[in-house]
């Protein structure tokens, strides 16, 4: 066995080897050959039962206190060398944050979403507020109030689907029905807000009906203005202004023609102008017309169910549906296709959820 002089210079050995290590192989190699089996240490601790008891206390101190100190050694220089090792790495390495670590299905926004958003945007810019109602409601608010009498002969364009009566509720006005128009939304503004009254209503809409161009639900979005001194021209104003923005042609041809609504006198039909050669359908100028949505003034009958005078407050009122604008910009063929829940249709015709393609929404 060394002596303590011996010692020391094993010590000032080990340290060098440890230190000199400039990569974590290396340093693996310098704890073997210190602290392994066959290590420098290990070596002189199996000299130790040749030793006198007290050369052998004081040695093997001596080596259980060197071992500690390589080992602490080794664990510093390991930690030191897997920073220097990770700096090197950002140093060197770029990772663009922003990608997707896996392919993954991009969501997108449905055509009846947007449509919305932009009708939103749109009149929302002109000052009216949006309002919502229920889906369910009484015979009362849907048609009775919106001057359709029991019997009146336009109920039956509006066949809707009924509740079960309410055995503690009796009477035509009490019976229960899924809202055949979002125009109960205007009867409740005006019941609830009073006057004056500027707002707009979107939400979905029933009705019995299935085929290429109707669906049992859908979505309405109507408007309503109630103010003293309001006239024809004021809704023309707004609507021609509100086509043009949301079909995006400051020179939309615009019309409106003479039509029937029980809620609205006089009423009208406004069209837009189109062409429709080679069988396809093209919004702007051309040598026809489309209709988009029906309008009028206010009916007398209407205000005066609502509790107002119609001798002094006036409005205008107009509704249109809510995917037939968005099939005529978007190029979508078939109604029914908006609610068959079809990926691939979807993909095809959302919209990304950071697009603006409007410029009304921008």
């Amino acid at each position: 066995m060394t002596d303590m002089i011996d010692m020391n210079d094993l010590k000032t050995e080990l340290i060098q080897m440890v230190e000199a290590a400039n990569d974590l192989s290396a340093l693996e190699a310098a704890r073997v050959a210190a602290l392994g089996k066959k290590g420098k240490i290990t070596e002189q601790m199996k000299g130790l039962g040749k030793m006198d008891p007290d050369a052998r206390k004081e040695a093997g101190a001596a080596l259980n206190l060197l071992k500690d100190e390589i080992a602490a050694l080794i664990d510093k220089q390991e930690r030191a060398l897997k920073k220097q090792a990770l700096d090197e790495r950002l140093d060197t390495e770029k990772a663009d944050v922003t990608l997707s670590p896996r392919p993954e299905a991009k969501g997108s926004i449905h055509p009846i979403s947007q449509t919305m958003d932009e009708l939103v945007s749109i009149f929302g810019s002109m000052g009216f507020k949006l309002a919502e109602g229920p889906d369910i409601e009484d015979d009362w608010h849907n048609f009775t109030a919106l001057n359709f009498p029991p019997g009146h002969p336009a109920r039956e364009m509006h066949d809707t689907f009924y509740l079960p009566d309410d055995p503690d509720e009796q009477g035509e006005a009490a019976k229960k029905l899924l809202r055949t128009h979002t125009s109960t939304v205007q009867i409740r503004a005006m019941q609830e807000q009073g006057v004056p009254i500027k707002i707009v209503v979107m939400g979905r809409t029933y009705r019995s009906d299935y085929d290429i161009t109707h669906t049992p639900m859908f979505h309405q979005c109507e408007g309503l203005v109630i103010d003293k001194d309001i006239h024809m021209g004021h809704l023309k104003g707004c609507l021609m202004d509100f086509a043009r923005a949301y079909f995006e042609m400051d020179d939309l041809p615009v019309q409106f023609r003479p039509s029937f609504f029980p809620f609205t006198e006089p009423s009208a039909e406004m069209d837009i102008g189109c062409s429709r050669k080679d069988g396809g359908l093209k919004i702007g100028a051309g040598d026809d017309w489309l209709e988009i949505l029906g309008c009028g003034m206010v009916h007398p009958n209407v205000i005066k169910n609502c509790g107002l005078d119609p001798d002094e407050y006036q409005g205008f009122a107009w509704g249109l549906g809510v995917e037939r604008i968005a099939m005529l910009k978007y190029g979508i063929p078939d109604l029914r296709t908006f609610f068959e829940s079809d990926v691939r249709w979807l993909e095809h015709y959302g919209f990304d959820p950071l697009d603006r393609p409007n410029r009304a929404t921008k």
